[in-house]
């Protein structure tokens, strides 16, 4: 035999190329070249590149010589076995064999775009360092030893950085320091809100802010929508990515700030020195901050964030008022209407749903609209039902109490209640309440008066806690 036979099957492809990269994953595949179809279509008569063989054993003529050499896959055959291996469309042939060229596009895992557009907004996530000095409220004109921790933050526009509140409570000191970065840059705080546990820094250094893009602020997330949480937890000294999904959106007792405002809980792992950092979605912008997480021996794996309209409130206050003036609220008590027997006492028609008023709070601006079993139906025009939710998204309910959170200090609200049986409609102008004992001091330390040896000072929830635990 003059020809040496050659192997069955089709002849191996140039394999796939993967690009890694620390900012992206990109895969390359092998471009289809026009040189495929146009040696597809030349005819017997012409010498055919051997780099491509039909399937099966040659054919044989009268002689019995083998046609090996001179016979070559049809177009159709050739194209649809070239996709197959690339996992590409097959290119589509005309009836005189000309290929059409078509462009062949590689999509990319889902998990490589995710980190494409989160990866680089990583360079925002700055490490917190605070040196803190607390009072002490026994001896109040001395304080605590200094002690120091650290947390996670992140930049915004306006040469401005978020973290939480309680990150820098009680600060003498407060440094910053950039992913890959060595050094450390001495902050200063702007504002510190403590109902919703934000607080603002900046950085006069101008080299602190080359080189970094602030966060874009994102939607709030729905249910089952992917997060992932960025920051400096314990246990390393560099930064740290966990993931997970948000399982619920609903009103959250604030920990820090003593307070119910608008949160969600997500089931990423949230450790110390995660506060402060951002939440991002699959499209890299931020929609919350951690902030606290829960701990008990029957969970696991959940966390809180801070979302984006509560953030947001906390921007625009600062902006508008030039300092935090912080989150008003209803200051009532109040019972759900769901018994029908306490609706039908109340004088309460079957069409009518709210929920009764059981004491006022006596320093709230409307202790002198309100009375006390008056029933509120209505919020802004906003009907409440008996259970004091409020319509929130499509299928969802939320606590009414968010459609006041949402308002700023200073800005009036239409009230309905049923009082009587009769229906009134009030402007009650919001502000943030001064309680008889404040949940907390804001930061200041405590005022005290000393007088023929004795030594006077204001009640605070702070100074209960110090004296149960001293």
């Amino acid at each position: 035999m003059g020809d040496r036979k050659r192997k069955r099957g089709r002849k191996p492809k140039t394999p796939e190329t993967e690009t890694m990269d620390l900012q992206f994953t990109a895969t390359t595949s092998t471009p289809v070249d026009d040189d495929v179809s146009s040696g597809a279509t030349e005819t017997a008569d012409t010498n055919p590149a051997p780099s491509r063989r039909g399937r099966g054993r040659p054919r044989k003529d009268g002689n019995g010589k083998k046609h090996a050499d001179n016979i070559a896959a049809s177009p159709e055959r050739r194209s649809s076995r070239y996709a197959e291996h690339n996992g590409d469309c097959a290119l589509p042939v005309s009836a005189n064999g000309d290929a059409k060229h078509v462009a062949v596009v590689g999509e990319a895992p889902p998990r490589s775009e995710s980190a494409v557009k989160v990866v680089p907004s990583m360079d925002a996530v700055v490490k917190v360092f605070c040196v803190h000095t607390e009072p002490n409220f026994s001896l109040p004109w001395q304080r605590k030893r200094q002690y120091s921790s650290s947390s996670s933050g992140f930049i915004i526009g306006g040469r401005r950085v978020l973290t939480n509140a309680h990150s820098v409570e009680h600060h003498t000191q407060v440094k910053l320091k950039k992913r890959g970065s060595d050094t450390k840059y001495l902050a200063t705080v702007l504002a510190i809100g403590t109902e919703c546990d934000i607080a603002m820094l900046t950085v006069s250094d101008d080299e602190f802010w080359e080189g970094v893009s602030p966060l874009e602020f994102g939607d709030l997330p729905a249910l089952q929508d992917a997060v992932t949480v960025v920051g400096y937890p314990i246990g390393g000294d560099t930064i740290s990515v966990t993931s997970g999904v948000v399982s619920r959106i609903e009103i959250l007792s604030y920990v820090h700030g003593s307070t119910e405002l608008l949160g969600l809980q997500i089931d990423a792992a949230i450790n110390s020195g995660n506060s402060g950092g951002p939440a991002f979605n699959d499209q890299g912008k931020c929609v919350g901050i951690a902030f606290q997480s829960l701990k008990h021996e029957d969970v696991e794996n959940i966390g809180y964030v801070i979302p984006t309209p509560v953030i947001m409130h906390f921007i625009q206050d600062y902006e508008k008022n030039g300092a935090y003036t912080g989150f008003p609220i209803l200051g009532v008590e109040w019972q759900k209407m769901e018994n029908p027997d306490l609706r039908m006492s109340m004088g309460m028609e079957s069409d009518q749903k709210g929920v009764r008023i059981r004491r006022i709070e006596p320093t709230a601006p409307e202790s002198h609209v309100l009375k006390p079993s008056d029933i509120i139906l209505s919020f802004d025009g906003v009907n409440i039902a008996n259970d004091g939710t409020v319509p929130f998204r499509h299928g969802e309910r939320i606590g009414f109490s968010y459609l006041v959170s949402q308002k700023y200090t200073g800005d009036s609200a239409q009230v309905k209640v049923l009082r009587n049986s009769e229906i009134l409609e009030f402007s009650i102008k919001l502000a943030t309440h001064k309680r008889l004992i404040p949940a907390h001091i804001k930061g200041r330390p405590p005022s005290y008066y000393i007088i023929a040896g004795f030594v006077f000072t204001a009640v605070s929830v702070p100074y209960l806690r110090s004296e149960v635990h001293a």
